[in-house]
């Protein structure tokens, strides 16, 4: 046999090889597809007493109101304050850390909203004011007592003005507004209730704020 002709066989056999072997062989199983993870289902979330570290109480009332208003635009039920504060008081003083077993067993829900605030301060320095609001929160289950959602913010605001008494009535007013940004921003990344009709557009951020 002439050597070109040995040569050009040699060649397709190797480009045939391939094919012949898969031919032969066993078919090739694709792997199973995993298990979806279980999300728990979450409807119902009570909106515990705030852990307040401030020295006012006005504050603690106002992140809570604003913490309930935002779990119902969320898709959440709103539970009444009331229900759950008189549920939770009657055997435990403090309300704002209970166990959430506990409360899943005495309000019947699926997860418990805790909320911590840090901060709720004013410095101030001859004609100038520094307002700082910091605030955590947590989700955890009724049922297992995971953290289903945790997150944090911190918002800031400089006054100025010529008097002392204007520069205290302006920083006052700065308060709200904070915490409302603080919630607002926090909450993007709260998980969808079970009434949720759509997503609000996203306009980025990071997990501290300051807020000029």
């Amino acid at each position: 046999m002439p050597v070109r002709s040995f040569r050009i066989i040699v060649v397709l056999l190797c480009l045939m090889l391939p094919f012949l072997v898969s031919g032969c062989g066993k078919k090739a199983v694709p792997p199973a597809p995993e298990e979806a993870v279980k999300k728990p289902v979450i409807r119902l979330v009570a909106v515990l007493p705030v852990d307040n570290r401030s020295t006012d109480p006005l504050a603690a009332r106002i992140l809570r109101e604003r913490v309930l208003q935002e779990i119902f635009r969320r898709g959440y039920p709103k539970i009444p304050f009331a229900v759950v504060d008189e549920k939770l008081t009657k055997n435990y003083k403090d309300a704002a850390r209970m166990a959430p077993r506990v409360v899943g067993d005495l309000l019947g829900v699926d997860a418990v909203l805790y909320s911590t605030l840090l901060e709720w301060k004013t410095s101030y320095f001859y004609l100038s004011a520094r307002t700082t609001v910091s605030a955590c929160f947590e989700l955890r289950s009724a049922k297992t007592g995971e953290t289903l959602w945790k997150a944090g913010h911190e918002a800031g605001k400089r006054n100025y003005d010529i008097t002392r008494e204007r520069l205290e009535m302006e920083t006052f007013q700065a308060y709200e507004p904070a915490i409302h940004e603080i919630v607002d921003r926090t909450f993007k990344t709260f998980p969808d209730g079970p009434d949720f009709i759509g997503r609000p557009p996203s306009k980025g951020g990071c997990f501290l704020w300051n807020w000029f």
